[in-house]
Parts: C-alpha cells; structure tokens; sequence
C-alpha cells in the first residue's frame, strides 16, 4: 500500500507542477487562491497523519503566484518523507483530529486518499479559471500520467 500512495503522491506533485506552469503564465487571482489552498490542506493533513496538532493558518491564505513551485515541492518532500516511514499495518491506524465541524476519527489510508482527492477536485477548480482566462489546458489525468511513467521507464 506504501508504495501505491507513494505513486499517488508522485502524480500529485506533477499535477500540481502543471498547473502552476500554467498559473505562472497567466496568474489569475481565484486560480492563485485555490492552490494556495490546497497547499495549506496537504499541510493540515500532514500534521494531523502525524500525530501533532495542525497549523493554525488560514485554509485560504493569501499567497503570491512566485511562492506556490516551492511550497508544491517542501509539501512532496515532507509527504514522501513521511509515507517511507510507514509500515503496512499503519495504514488503517486511526486518526483523530478536530475541524470547524467537531472531532472525527478515520483511517490512515482514508484520509489519504482524501487529499490525493482534494487535490484533483481543486486542480479542475483551477482549470477552469484558467480556461475563462483564456489559457490553454493541458491533460493531468492521472492513467495519462501513468503511461508516460510506463513507457518512460521502458526507455
């Protein structure tokens, strides 16, 4: 399972470097916001798999677009690092955290395949912004992203 959510994350991180391209080149204000956002959410949910208590920054920070390439790849890092020092039987391990909405308790393996989620849901957000702003999309879908790996690693 380990190495099943370290694939996730690794598209995660491409995905995510895609669209920041794409932001790069047109920073649009809402799309710039989303993926701050999202960013903050990958570290929430970091601290809370970890055991500690969560930031107390805001969930929609106010980020400038040049701060988002480098945060995308500390939150990967951080990401990696942690799921390497997973065992199999911790991916079921309860976690406890509180939100806005009151105190839940899910799996380890829930909550990440909630933010490899979060993200994806969030990065369409951000296309179609994009879209409106007259950007040029281009394909993260994830079986995509998969092929390319297969066949690179064919090379």
């Amino acid at each position: 399972m380990k190495d099943y959510f370290i694939r996730l994350f690794n598209y995660d991180l491409y995905a995510s470097r895609v669209i920041n391209g794409l932001i790069a080149t047109t920073p649009e204000p809402k799309a710039v916001q989303i993926m701050a956002h999202m960013m903050t959410a990958q570290q929430t949910w970091l601290q809370r798999c970890k055991g500690l208590k969560a930031p107390m920054a805001p969930l929609w920070p106010e980020w400038p677009a040049e701060a988002l390439g480098d945060v995308i790849t500390a939150n990967h890092a951080e990401w990696i690092a942690y799921l390497n020092t997973l065992q199999p039987e911790d991916f079921l391990t309860p976690i406890s955290y509180q939100n806005s909405q009151g105190a839940f308790t899910n799996t380890l393996s829930d909550i990440l395949a909630h933010v490899i989620n979060h993200g994806t849901h969030h990065r369409a957000q951000i296309g179609v912004h994009l879209k409106q702003a007259g950007v040029e999309l281009t394909l993260t879908d994830y079986i995509l992203y998969i092929r390319d790996l297969e066949k690179s690693q064919q090379q």
